[in-house]
């Protein structure tokens, strides 16, 4: 497990289609919340406050030239949480959900390599947030699954003094039974193995928790990147949250036909641990992909310039997942529940379905008809 303080300065389902039903509009201000959904806010968990709400803010400019613009991105991010928690300002949004004594972990996302990563402006806006909430910088813990690839992305230089990170194993390997950075008390457990483990070997069908998850804080933040996933159909704050937050994962996605993602993703997010201290989600959509995920592929990358904030992710999930086949469908592509195999994505089914049995696990809101999605466009 690396430890380490931070010293720089810094279609969707075209097979059955549903009514839309917008539900009561978002409350204006934070004073006008019952001091019980206040209360319930800082407590964390999923799927939060605000069941099956989702704010999708599209800023015009926050890319230009292939750069992350700062302005723009705190323009997006501040209408955004204000927009999500009915919070007057800023710094009121972010005391609506953290406060001082909390220690928080941010879940990066930078699996897909450097092109399509968690941004730094974006990281800095949400340290910036926690600190207006009065979460000291020593109760932040940026973190990620693989050491490697969150050094491929430069995290680790965008974090400022006294901000720790966390990484639970040292890079991919395909036994990913390392335990050093893991739980032994806290796992999933699931009669899927690889072949030629011994399934009387309850450790080959476990999947264990990250220590920085179970035993170093209380909330976390999910900050996932908006992306195609060949087996998964989608991976956003769910897959973020199953595949990054453990160990033992290739069994659930070994082969084109060996797939288990549809199950395996909903059961590890499932666990109490991650239920009770998943408190923000934000889905960074600003460049996206549409196919060939998780990799960055050029052919497949856009610059969709749009954030999404929820306390549900399955909720969000969904409404990405329909981002997706949109563009998708501009592309002349069938959506990706529809999807065959090909030299890019070359698994026989992509398991979207993993999202509406997050919902039947009452992770998140799954139906369209409760699900409220609010657009805001920024110049």
């Amino acid at each position: 497990m690396a430890y380490n303080i931070g010293m720089t300065d810094l279609g969707m389902d075209l097979l059955q289609s549903r009514r839309k039903v917008l539900r009561n509009a978002f409350a204006p201000v934070l004073a006008a919340a019952v001091p019980q959904i206040a209360r319930a806010a800082k407590k964390g968990g999923m799927p939060g406050p605000w069941p099956g709400r989702v704010v999708a803010v599209e800023h015009a400019h926050v890319i230009e030239n292939g750069l992350y613009q700062a302005e723009e991105v705190k323009q997006t991010m501040t209408r955004g949480m204000t927009e999500l928690t009915g919070a007057p300002s800023w710094t009121d949004a972010w005391r609506t959900l953290f406060e001082k004594g909390d220690v928080v972990g941010i879940k990066v996302s930078p699996v897909g390599g450097p092109k399509l990563c968690s941004d730094a402006l974006v990281l800095r806006q949400i340290l910036d947030g926690l600190a207006q909430a009065g979460v000291g910088a020593r109760d932040v813990i940026v973190f990620n699954r693989y050491k490697d690839e969150f050094l491929a992305g430069g995290i680790d230089k965008w974090i400022p003094s006294g901000v720790r990170w966390i990484t639970s194993s040292e890079g991919y390997n395909n036994t990913q039974l390392d335990m050093d950075g893991y739980d032994p008390d806290v796992f999933m457990e699931m009669a899927l193995i690889k072949p030629g483990e011994n399934a009387n070997d309850a450790h080959y069908r476990r999947s264990y928790v990250a220590k920085v998850v179970t035993k170093d804080i209380n909330k976390f933040i999910n900050l996932p990147v908006l992306k195609h996933h060949q087996s998964a159909g989608v991976t956003i704050c769910l897959k973020n949250m199953s595949h990054g937050m453990v160990n033992n994962v290739n069994r659930s996605h070994l082969t084109p036909t060996q797939n288990a993602c549809g199950v395996f993703i909903p059961s590890v997010v499932s666990l109490p641990v991650m239920r009770e201290k998943a408190t923000l989600h934000i889905c960074d959509g600003v460049k996206a992909s549409f196919h060939g995920g998780p990799p960055a592929r050029a052919p497949y990358v856009w610059e969709h310039k749009t954030m999404y904030f929820a306390t549900d992710p399955v909720a969000l999930d969904h409404t990405g997942w329909k981002a997706i086949d949109a563009k998708r469908a501009e592309a002349g592509m069938a959506s990706v529940a529809l999807s065959k195999p090909d030299k890019v994505s070359t698994y026989l089914n992509c398991q979207v379905e993993h999202i509406e049995f997050a919902g039947a696990l009452g992770l998140g809101v799954y139906d369209d008809a409760k699900i409220e999605v609010k657009r805001v466009k920024l110049a």
